[in-house]
């Protein structure tokens, strides 16, 4: 292969001879052999990243339309080792379910995700799907909080042969009289969302709490609607993982503060003392932040709603469907109990409701769409999904 500089003084040597039989030959030799190298110097200003940020992220970007969905995939990756009872077995034999799971595309991100080249694949997306409006290095100084290596995952695997149960609790009104307390607490891992009253209600809900997922819009919504229900603080029991989902900006200022058990520095949480909030733990990985292109997956592959394009500036998963799609990608087993199911009028919107409250349906979210999914998923056997005890 001849390179750039050989190139180059092959031009000179022929634009030597000045012969006027020869000379328009090796006039349009040297056109056509400056074309070329600046053909190839081009190539070589590509490769090696000469171009400016913005050009090249226009020139990706444009590339990333012609493609149904442009989430992030972990690069020379590969699927770890699950064992014989994982859920991820049976999606291996279905071919529906193949095309629909991709167990590469990271769940959590943290300070060594952060890269220029995910930057540039996701600043064209809005919150929560991307980094779209918001500042490099304010999200760049937030993720640095996220340092310890087990940011970067939910839980360490034992063996390869160690087969990990999950159960997520939502809070719906099927619980209320369930007694699946003792169920959901034999599990390795419970993750619960928003509202998680437990006090009162241990014999339906258990009282084993691994992981609390939020959005902080949520998380304030529901300290105040559910605080005469008896949900007025955040739990904090001992090795509880609090995972923060990527809404909004404020979701990034707050995880800063809380990991650093500081006053909320801006925004609408200004003054909030994130330590009184969470509990100050110097233990910085037991904070968890969902990836951005985990929800564009999710959303895309799984909950594609028509109301995506109708709200776009709304509309989003529930945040009790990130936790169990969070959970279908990192358990090997997993129960989901206190979701929406086809009788889902026959009961409270809460478990901890002291009076009938139907389920409200908001335009932000598709929870009928949900439904039908976790429904298909316990027909095909990737999880199992409590329905309420048959009368």
């Amino acid at each position: 292969m001849i390179s750039v500089k050989d190139l180059s003084l092959v031009i000179i040597m022929k634009s030597t001879d000045y012969s006027p039989r020869i000379y328009c030959r090796n006039t349009k030799l040297w056109l056509c052999g400056s074309i070329v190298a600046a053909c190839v110097c081009f190539v070589y200003w590509n490769v090696l990243g000469l171009m400016s940020s913005e050009d090249w992220s226009t020139t990706f970007y444009r590339a990333t339309l012609e493609t149904e969905v442009n989430w992030i995939v972990n690069d020379a990756a590969e699927e770890e080792a699950v064992p014989a009872c994982s859920l991820r077995n049976t999606i291996k034999k279905e071919d529906t379910l193949k095309r629909k799971f991709s167990f590469l595309v990271p769940v959590l991100q943290w300070r060594d995700s952060f890269i220029n080249s995910h930057w540039q694949k996701l600043q064209n997306e809005p919150l929560p799907y991307g980094w779209k409006d918001q500042p490099f290095y304010e999200i760049g100084k937030t993720l640095s909080l996220l340092s310890h290596p087990a940011n970067s995952h939910l839980f360490e695997r034992k063996t390869s042969e160690t087969c990990v149960r999950c159960a997520v609790v939502g809070n719906g009104g099927i619980l209320n009289g369930s007694r699946q307390g003792k169920n959901i607490d034999s599990h390795d891992y419970v993750f619960r969302v928003n509202g998680a009253i437990i006090q009162g209600f241990e014999d339906d809900v258990g009282t084993k709490m691994s992981f609390y997922g939020f959005t902080t819009n949520s998380l304030k919504n529901s300290l105040i609607g559910y605080n005469q229900d008896g949900f007025d603080k955040v739990p904090r029991d001992p090795g509880i993982g609090y995972i923060f989902i990527p809404a909004e900006t404020r979701d990034y200022v707050m995880l800063a503060a809380a990991i650093q058990g500081v006053s909320v520095p801006s925004g609408p949480d200004k003054g909030d003392r994130a330590s009184e909030l969470f509990g100050y733990n110097p233990e910085t990985h037991q904070f968890k932040m969902i990836h951005p292109s985990f929800i564009q997956y999710v959303t895309q592959r799984f909950l594609k709603s028509p109301r995506l394009e109708q709200y776009r500036d709304l509309y989003m998963p529930t945040t009790g469907a990130l936790m169990l799609l969070v959970a279908l990608h990192t358990c090997d087993q997993v129960s989901a109990y206190g979701f929406m199911t086809e009788n889902y009028k026959d009961f409270s919107d809460h478990y901890y409701d002291k009076v009938m409250k139907p389920l409200v349906l908001y335009a932000n979210h598709d929870m009928e769409m949900e439904q039908r999914l976790w429904k298909q998923l316990h027909s095909q056997k990737v999880l199992w999904l409590y329905q309420g005890q048959k009368k």
